[in-house]
Parts: C-alpha cells; sequence; structure tokens
C-alpha cells in the first residue's frame, strides 16, 4: 500500500508550488549530459502526518549507509492504515537541495522533482498491469501493489534487493537532498512522509 508509494517516492527524486503552501525559492538547472548515481547515504525519514492522517509510516530501515550503486540494499518497513486508499491518489513531492545554510527547491523536470502525480493508481498500473502478480517480496508478505489498497497493517520484513546502475540527470549534483510526499484522495490528506538523504554521482 504506502508501501508501494513509498517506493514511487524513493525513486522520485532520482530514482522519487510546495505543498505548505509558502512560496520557496526554485533552483535554475542547466541540462546537460547524464551522470550515474553511485552512493546514497546520510538517509532519514519521518512520518509528518502529525497524527492526523489515516496512513501512518511506522517504521523505515534501510541498510548499509552508504548505499552502493551499483550494489545490494536492505529494506525494511511497517505502515498501518485506518480507510481505504482508492483511486484517484494524488502524490505531491517537493523535492528540496541544499545550498550552504539554504534549501532550493527543483523544479519538475521530464516528471523528476517537485511534481505532482494526480494519478499514483495509474501510475502503478502502468508499472505492474492489472492481472500480473505483484513481485518479490511484496507477493510473499501480501502486500498490494494496485488501487485499491484495504485498510490494515502491512509489514515488510528485511528484505534483500539488487540496485542495478542508476542514470542521474544533470541537474541532479552531489549534495544533501531532502523531499516530502503528500498522498491525497479528492483533497483529503491520507499520508505524508519526509526523507532525507545524499547523493554522490561521476
Amino acid at each position: 500500500m504506502l508501501l508501494a508509494g513509498l517506493f514511487l517516492a524513493l525513486c522520485a527524486p532520482s530514482l522519487c508550488p510546495a505543498v505548505l503552501g509558502a512560496a520557496r525559492p526554485q533552483l535554475l538547472v542547466e541540462r546537460s549530459g547524464p551522470r550515474m548515481l553511485r552512493e546514497v547515504g546520510g538517509f532519514s525519514w519521518e512520518d509528518c502526518g502529525n497524527g492526523r492522517d489515516p496512513v501512518v509510516l511506522q517504521s523505515l530501515s534501510v541498510a548499509p549507509d552508504p548505499i552502493s550503486i551499483p550494489g545490494n540494499l536492505r529494506i525494511s518497513a511497517a505502515v498501518s492504515s485506518s480507510k481505504a486508499m482508492t483511486s484517484p491518489l494524488k502524490a505531491v513531492l517537493v523535492v528540496e537541495k541544499a545550498l550552504g545554510d539554504l534549501w532550493i527547491q527543483l523544479p519538475c523536470i521530464d516528471q523528476l522533482g517537485s511534481c505532482t502525480y494526480d494519478d499514483v493508481c495509474n501510475i502503478l498500473d502502468n508499472l505492474i498491469p492489472p492481472g500480473m502478480p505483484c513481485p518479490e517480496p511484496l507477493l510473499t508478505y501480501g502486500i498490494p501493489c494496485h488501487c485499491p489498497f484495504k485498510a490494515g497493517s502491512y509489514s515488510l520484513p528485511a528484505s534483500d534487493f539488487a540496485l542495478p546502475d542508476v542514470e542521474l540527470p544533470s541537474w541532479m549534483t552531489n549534495g544533501n537532498y531532502r523531499v516530502r510526499a503528500v498522498v491525497s484522495n479528492k483533497g483529503q490528506e491520507l499520508a505524508c512522509v519526509k526523507l532525507g538523504f545524499s547523493l554522490q554521482s561521476q
């Protein structure tokens, strides 16, 4: 459920108008050749629903730190939901990069950066066509990968993933990043997650 959405959030900045309503400066970017992502480190997370959202990220663990790419990743997570999540699910991502003491909002370029995705359910259907089984380890642990997502508790025990080479756009330069992802349905906020990490590329 949110684990599938969390996967999209982790992917959106590299891999995944400000949500709070306050205008943030946007970084002007120059587009040149892509680079290869080599390391992701300093990973942190926070559930930012303030106890009011029906979907809560209860735990999230990512190892090792830093993560070498290509390489292996071990991730575990637990999510609880007191409400079913149905289509259309809207996801709003605000991606910021640290420049000295300032956090500069990255624009949405080619569906990466501070983007709004109006139909996450459709994105999931394009990634995994309806009728096909969910990929492992989601299938083993009964974690759905298509809308609607039933209310309940979902847990992904520590699971290993092989990470292939990842190509970054030229504007995703080395440095510290933070992402705020908000999922909503028809104007009602369902979940909010903040992520922090650093990128190193060559």
